[in-house]
């Protein structure tokens, strides 16, 4: 993609995770002590099981290559405000989500490029190789993620009635931007686009469906109530599919490898309306974000 629409795209995530900023507290990162069992499971499952289960549908699938990295680029993705809020939908422990997203947010711009250099160097002949940089990577990814999820922190802080008031309008915007970008990639890749989209949607629900059964019985599992098993659920198996398509566009250049993340930003909202749909007809109202 070209220069304005790298730009466009990095502003983009930038508003999203502003958004995401808005919505959050320090208390949110005390919740730690609080459920400790539920953060270690729901982390385990979202920074170890998804890149390998990532890989091993990349692999089973036998997919193309610009397909396989942009399933592992996925993998590789934290959750983003969507999870948070297709977990109060479906009335999971919205406290939970929101305080795995921001922990899985920080801890990811350590893991990005060591996945990601993984997946470039495992499925991509060596005439195509390429690397990103570990250190400059990190100091990109921390610019586009975590400056603009403080300043929405520092926001909310100094200003809750209007970080409250501009969460809706920011996430609308955003959504609004992300469907040009996601237009404007298919249109660049239009010639390949009917295979590749062929390839990733199999791989994208692939990944979704078993990621988000993974969360819920890991956390059934190790006794956690329904509300935590649903979102450690969604935790798991709903990524940040922007940040998946601004690794691909931005760090690496290359909109090849943001398909995959593009349709996977689409078919996930079918997997989380049956999600949302379980839940609320699971508990009721009374219980809603208990």
């Amino acid at each position: 993609m070209d220069s304005l629409s790298t730009a466009i795209l990095g502003g983009c995530l930038f508003i999203i995770m502003l958004g995401m900023g808005l919505s959050l507290v320090f208390d949110d990162f005390k919740r730690v002590i609080v459920y400790p069992k539920a953060i270690i499971v729901g982390l385990v499952n979202q920074l170890i099981l998804l890149p390998i289960v990532g890989y091993t549908i990349a692999v089973l699938t036998g997919v193309g290559p610009e397909v396989a990295v942009g399933i592992m680029i996925l993998a590789a993705c934290p959750g983003g405000p969507t999870s948070n809020l297709i977990s109060h939908l479906a009335r999971g422990n919205t406290a939970l989500s929101v305080t795995l997203t921001a922990l899985s947010s920080f801890i990811t711009i350590i893991t990005i490029p060591f996945i990601v250099n993984f997946a470039l160097e495992e499925f991509l002949d060596q005439g195509q190789f390429i690397r990103l940089n570990v250190l400059e990577t990190i100091l990109q990814v921390t610019i586009i993620i975590i400056i603009p999820i403080l300043i929405g922190m520092f926001i909310r802080n100094k200003r809750e009635a209007f970080a409250q008031k501009m969460a809706k309008p920011v996430r609308i915007a955003s959504g609004l931007v992300l469907a040009l970008v996601i237009l404007g990639i298919c249109i660049k890749e239009k010639d390949n686009l009917l295979n590749w989209l062929q390839e990733a949607g199999t791989v994208s629900v692939l990944l979704n469906v078993v990621t988000m059964a993974m969360g819920y019985f890991s956390a059934k599992l190790f006794k956690l109530n329904d509300k935590a098993a649903i979102s450690i659920s969604i935790e798991s198996g709903i990524q940040n599919g922007t940040l998946g398509i601004s690794v691909a566009v931005v760090l690496l250049g290359n909109s090849e490898f943001a398909v995959t993340p593009a349709v996977y930003g689409v078919l996930m909202f079918f997997t989380s309306g049956l999600m949302i749909y379980w839940g609320s007809k699971r508990f009721k109202p009374t219980q809603f974000g208990k």
